[in-house]
């Protein structure tokens, strides 16, 4: 093995007279989470953004010239992937803000939270497009973004299908419905709507993602052919047909956990308030907001908040039993939806939860690396294999002993390229 640069530890690298050729060395590397056991030393060489080569210490040559980054004792999983979560709805208690600006700065947060690749599901605008548009290159240091734009709505199948077609226009990497009556307060999408804009998605080569809340919706738009179930069932505990609807077609059923969590904990102050981790991007005027005798008393007295309290334990066994069977999770949160529900912190409170419902860390893992790839068609991201981007997380602690281990970041890497914490 030619190295002709001194590693010095840490994140800290020497010069490259090799251009865009970087080597990652005595790191753990999970190249594949779920797949084999980890590489207990490994290298991954890095060049242009993606990854050039991956393997044991001692059978991959660093070429000649490269800049060596040293992570011993560090372990090295791919990028977190939220494949349900929202951007640029919200900048602190401010107005929302659908700006170049505050697209951006909420992908840092993504980013320096060590998820690099975000599915934001509604709502984006042309901001949010031109983030997406930019982002095929070397030079990325912050969170990948895919969107669905504005949710479809519609009172009849035809304006549904016009609807389809003005999105579809600005060209988004889904399509986003919304197949619930928020506890009987609105009016839900009907059949013959929802199966129009599935119908109209898929004619142009669309996938669709479905909000729901029941059961019974879920099966019926499985039969319709949507394409993702984007929340938990909550209503009551699924069955066998249900499993079964979704292994046909190996339909993603991302459980977005703490989207109820975001319901009700602020009824006191949560215990995350006082985690470095989560104080060193949150907005201090929002928890101080949050942390209001008024705010907290009505969220105590709303009998919609203790509604969903009770639902996410009826989602945690549906998520328990669902993982058994087989089916393909795909992590998400539904953060940034609004501002309580907050970005980057809630993906790894998120993979708690999943932990609380009884999913291993592996399964947990592979739901926010390489299954959410999968369930979202992402074939350059979710792996440490050739060709794929060079997106990566460095963690002092294995996640695979305990998945908080995930908030243990050393440093974020996106495109080869470090992201500044």
């Amino acid at each position: 093995m030619a190295v002709t640069a001194t590693a010095v530890p840490g994140t800290q690298s020497t010069p490259a007279s090799a251009p865009g050729v970087v080597a990652f060395t005595g790191g753990r590397v999970f190249v594949q989470p779920g797949s084999r056991n980890a590489i207990p030393s490994g290298v991954i060489i890095v060049k242009d953004g993606k990854v050039l080569n991956v393997g044991p210490s001692g059978t991959v040559t660093i070429p000649a010239g490269a800049r060596v980054v040293d992570v011993s004792g560090k372990t090295i999983i791919p990028g977190l992937i939220a494949a349900h979560a929202h951007v640029s709805d919200v900048q602190g208690v401010g107005p929302r803000a659908y700006t170049d600006e505050n697209t951006l700065r909420q992908l840092g947060v993504f980013a320096r939270y060590g998820v690099t690749t975000v599915w934001s599901l509604g709502g984006e605008q042309a901001p949010a497009f031109r983030a997406r548009d930019t982002q095929a290159t070397s030079s990325l240091d912050r969170a990948r973004l895919f969107v669905a734009g504005e949710v479809i709505t519609g009172r009849t199948p035809d304006e549904a299908r016009s609807r389809v077609a003005a999105v579809a226009a600005m060209k988004p990497d889904i399509i986003k419905i919304r197949v619930d009556d928020n506890l009987g307060a609105a009016t839900k999408m009907t059949p013959d709507v929802y199966r129009a804009v599935i119908d109209e998605a898929h004619r142009r080569n669309l996938r669709v993602a479905a909000h729901l809340y029941y059961l019974d919706d879920a099966k019926d738009l499985l039969k319709a052919g949507v394409d993702m179930i984007a929340h938990s069932v909550r209503d009551k505990d699924v069955d066998d047909e249900l499993i079964a609807l979704l292994k046909a077609r190996n339909v993603p059923y991302c459980p977005t956990l703490t989207r109820e969590l975001s319901t009700f904990v602020y009824e006191s102050a949560p215990a995350f308030f006082n985690d470095p981790f989560f104080q060193r991007e949150a907005d201090k005027e929002l928890v101080a907001q949050l942390l209001t005798p008024a705010k907290q008393e009505a969220m105590r007295a709303s009998q919609t908040a203790q509604t969903y309290k009770a639902a996410l334990a009826v989602a945690k066994r549906n998520l328990k039993r669902l993982s058994d069977a087989g089916v393909l999770i795909a992590m998400g949160t539904d953060s940034g939806a609004f501002p309580e529900r907050f970005e980057g912190y809630f993906e790894h409170v998120e993979l708690e939860m999943m932990a609380e419902a009884g999913m291993t860390p592996v399964q947990i893992l592979k739901s926010a690396t390489v299954d959410a790839a999968a369930a979202m068609k992402q074939t350059d991201t979710g792996r440490l294999v050739p060709g794929m981007w060079a997106d990566f997380v460095v963690l002092d602690r294995d996640p695979l002993q305990d998945i908080r281990n995930t908030r243990s970041i050393s440093s974020v890497w996106i495109a080869g390229n470090q992201v500044k914490r």
